[in-house]
């Protein structure tokens, strides 16, 4: 049997009743996988060769590990004014919660465009904006966020802003108009217009990452089980590629108990024909995307110049996030726990942690009680992890030495929270993929 190792405190954490939970971290187990309970230390390896870059990108220090940049001692001169903050859009309540996480309070709140779904640092470190979508309505807007004072300024009209990317070269904000099956190119300080890159073939494009060297990007397909490669220098799609679900997958039991946590346990065969592809990373040294599957329950593994699925790592219940660790040796793969796009409270959330140069999970955390952990990031030192419950109307930070996790009660159905500032030299969008 697996071995579980728990740790639980809780404590009160202020008027807005935030309370600190233990997180219970387990080793590997589930998914017929085993591995050690830590990354391997660092072997010498020849240097690699000198990466070129697109003009106006930034070069790569270490092309053996293109997260060297965030290191938590790396911190840009450009944000050490801003305030420390956590900024967290809540979708139904169309509102922004503003956390210190010094004292784990809600210090402001304040209304901004209709269906808030990501909060997305720009590429020049000095905005945060929101991505007001406005679903199924044609008022979509950006709101900017100053870091320095955590205040909005006045919104911009943009049309489906699901999601929002930068050009490496910081020429263009990319505005992912999901409902429109689009990319659309705008100037990143004013968002006027540039031009536009149709994906016909992508209903439900939302997430990307970009190659090692800035010249194209893959983008993820939530509603065809595909992915889409796309030439950034000749702006066109180079094609699609669709996602091999797994033999089986883990069965939803729905609502944890009381102090109950998930782990991998009962399984069922996988009977859907298409994923539903959400989040995507690219590996330290360039050559592999991993693209997390509420389906499939795990990772795909993509040689990002073949275009061509290599592999699948089972993580946990409706894998969705991922964020690369400090020092690029991990990658921690958030679980929403729930198949469906609109799960409910108390699931089988849990975060996987697979190291980067074995592919193998290494370490587990459970919520207790379960729980729908999202999309979100760590703190510049990568202690916490701060994550948005999609469901449960809260947000967790995860302690990823102790295992505890804290929790703080926000709007309804907070999605894609960013922490402010990280290390970095400039952000290529989402929640923070700074480089």
């Amino acid at each position: 049997m697996t071995k579980i190792r728990a740790a639980q405190a809780i404590a009160s954490l202020g008027a807005i009743g935030a309370v600190s939970t233990g997180l219970l971290a387990w080793a590997q187990g589930g998914a017929g996988a085993s591995a050690p309970a830590a990354s391997p230390p660092a072997v010498a390896a020849p240097a690699a060769p000198a990466v070129t870059t697109v003009p106006g990108m930034p070069p790569v220090p270490d092309a053996r590990n293109l997260y060297s940049e965030i290191a938590s001692d790396k911190v840009s001169a450009a944000v050490k004014g801003d305030l420390e903050r956590v900024y967290v859009p809540n979708l139904q309540s169309n509102d922004v919660y503003v956390i210190d996480p010094a004292t784990m309070k809600v210090v402001d709140r304040f209304k901004v465009g209709f269906g808030p779904q990501h909060i997305v640092p720009s590429w020049d470190l000095r905005t945060l904006w929101v991505t007001n979508n406005a679903e199924r309505r044609t008022d979509g807007s950006l709101t900017p966020i100053d870091p320095r004072t955590g205040k909005p300024g006045k919104s911009i009209p943009v049309d489906d802003p699901y999601n929002m990317y930068f050009s490496p070269d910081g020429k263009s904000a990319i505005v992912v108009a999901e409902a429109r099956k689009r990319l659309d190119f705008r100037d990143p300080q004013t968002m006027a217009e540039q031009y536009s890159i149709q994906v016909p073939g992508c209903p439900g494009v939302n997430h990307a990452d970009f190659s090692i060297d800035g010249r194209w990007a893959i983008f993820t397909c939530e509603f065809s089980g595909t992915v889409a490669k796309i030439d950034l220098v000749e702006r066109k799609v180079l094609g699609y590629l669709k996602l091999k679900m797994p033999a089986t997958r883990f069965k939803d039991e729905g609502p944890l108990k009381p102090g109950q946590i998930w782990q991998p346990g009962l399984t069922e065969v996988c009977t859907v024909t298409k994923g539903m592809p959400q989040d995507i990373r690219i590996s330290p040294d360039g050559k592999k995307f991993y693209v997390a599957d509420m389906h499939a329950d795990g990772v795909h593994v993509i040689d990002g110049e073949s275009f061509q699925q290599v592999g699948f790592i089972a993580t946990g219940l409706g894998a969705h996030g991922l964020y690369p660790s400090r020092d690029g040796r991990q990658l921690y793969v958030i679980n929403r726990g729930s198949h469906q796009i609109h799960g409910g409270k108390g699931g089988g959330g849990s975060v996987a942690v697979i190291d980067f140069a074995t592919e193998k999970v290494v370490k587990r955390f459970g919520i207790p009680g379960g729980g729908s952990p999202d999309m979100g990031n760590f703190n510049a030192d990568g202690r916490y992890l701060w994550l948005g419950a999609r469901f449960d109307h809260v947000v967790y930070r995860v302690d990823t030495h102790t295992g505890d996790v804290a929790t703080v009660r926000v709007g309804t159905e907070p999605h894609g929270l960013t922490v402010w500032p990280q290390p970095g030299r400039y952000s290529l969008g989402h929640t923070g993929n700074l480089r």
